[in-house]
This record gives structure tokens, C-alpha cells and sequence, in this order.
């Protein structure tokens, strides 16, 4: 079994996000691959174990003007019928969904959710650790659900919060990979996203993140061991 994981960013470089982190001291290596910036994707799923998807400011519907976004569905369609784990976080779940027959478009009132916002699980979501909690994210779209996923958490804005394919592939529309330090970062470099609405103030988002951060930081601790046993075949 191969210990590679891919890593598709939407972005010029990376960041030291807590899934990437977490792959190393777990001893993968991870690939990154900048897809926005023209770096192609691999041709073969066999020497990878696993690939997560991050987000962006991107939709998935870009794909007539941004081929890369085109070739993201295809790969997407392509590793999940293999049967091999997927993480997909924000713009990644929107991917993930959309590869599927979703549609993905944004709120018919022009809301977004940029902030702290709680989730409810599922029962399904439960099953697999979910609990109710306060997530952070950094969207305007959502998407349906696909016909062959299961829902697994919820919102009130939007109402699809996490999903899943069979038992290998994951979308979360939140960030549990996003650090205070990586999320300050994006209010740096987009701050004229905080007077939309929906948005959260830059200060009631890190007093948010007192209290929030560190339990969806545990939960992804528990979520990721889980997922990459799909790697290696285990129930």
C-alpha cells in the first residue's frame, strides 16, 4: 500500500493546514499538486493511498472558463469509482458532489456562511462520530445532495453540511483543516468578504474560535484515522 496521499489545492502554495500536518506525523507523504497554477494531475490512482481536495475561491461550475476545474470532476469521478478514500473540504465537497449528478449554486438569498455556525449530525453522521457542534467555514455556494451520497450533518443556511459516497469518500462543506492563524490569513487577503451576508465580523470570529476551535480540531484528530483506514482496506 502505497504512502502517498495527493493533495489538490485550489491555491498558489501551501499552508500549513491540520490534515497536512496530521499526514505527516502520521507518516505519509504527502503530494501536493497546485492545479491552479498548472500543475497536472497524476494519471494513475495506484500510488496513492488517498487524496484530499481543499477549497477555494472557486466554484465547481467553473469549469468552461478554468479547465482545470473540468479535469477535477473527471479525477473526482474517476478515484471514487475505484473505491478509494476521498476527503473533500468546502470548494472539495462542492466537487465531490457536483462529479456526482448535485447541483451546485448559491443561496437563492444570497446568503453565505463566513464564520463559526453550528451543525446538527445525522443519524447516519452519528454513527460515524459526528456530534452537534460549531464548525468554521468560508462559503457563498452549497450544493444538493447526490443521489447515490448520504447525509450526514446539516445546517439552517445551508442545509448540507457533510456528506458521503459508499464508505470512501467524505465532503464536508465546513473547515476542519483551517487553523486561527490560517483563517486570519484569508481576512488579510479577502477581507472585502466579511460585508457580505452572512459574514461574521473579523473580531466575533476569533472570540468564536476560543471556544470552537479546539473541539473541531479533536474531532477531525478522531474523523482522520477513521477515513484513512479505508486506505488499507479495514472496517
Amino acid at each position: 500500500m502505497s504512502d502517498r496521499v495527493l493533495l489538490i489545492s485550489q491555491m498558489a502554495t501551501a499552508r500549513e493546514d491540520r490534515v497536512s500536518r496530521w499526514l505527516i506525523r502520521q507518516g505519509y507523504a504527502p503530494d501536493w499538486r497546485f492545479v491552479a497554477q498548472g500543475d497536472a494531475l497524476p494519471a494513475s490512482a495506484a500510488d496513492y493511498a488517498a487524496v484530499v481536495v481543499y477549497g477555494g475561491p472557486q466554484s465547481a461550475n467553473d469549469g468552461p472558463e478554468k479547465p482545470y476545474i473540468a479535469d477535477e470532476l473527471d479525477f473526482i469521478r474517476d478515484w471514487t469509482r475505484r473505491q478509494k478514500p476521498l476527503l473533500g473540504l468546502c470548494l472539495g465537497a462542492q466537487l465531490l458532489a457536483k462529479a456526482h449528478g448535485a447541483r451546485v449554486g448559491a443561496h437563492p438569498e444570497g446568503w453565505h456562511e463566513i464564520g463559526y455556525y453550528p451543525i446538527e449530525p445525522t443519524q447516519a453522521g452519528r454513527r460515524i462520530g459526528l456530534a452537534p457542534m460549531t464548525v468554521y467555514h468560508w462559503h457563498g455556494e452549497g450544493f444538493d445532495m447526490p443521489e447515490n451520497g448520504q447525509l450526514l450533518a446539516v445546517g439552517e443556511t445551508f442545509r448540507n453540511q457533510a456528506f458521503r459516497i459508499g464508505r470512501h469518500a467524505y465532503g464536508v462543506q465546513f473547515h476542519p483543516e483551517t487553523t486561527v492563524p490560517i483563517f486570519a490569513q484569508w481576512m488579510a487577503e479577502a477581507g472585502h468578504m466579511l460585508e457580505v451576508p452572512g459574514a461574521q465580523p473579523r473580531e466575533a470570529q476569533f472570540r468564536a474560535a476560543q471556544q470552537h476551535d479546539a473541539p473541531l480540531a479533536r474531532w477531525l484528530e478522531h474523523f482522520l484515522p477513521q477515513w484513512l483506514h479505508e486506505a488499507h482496506g479495514q472496517p
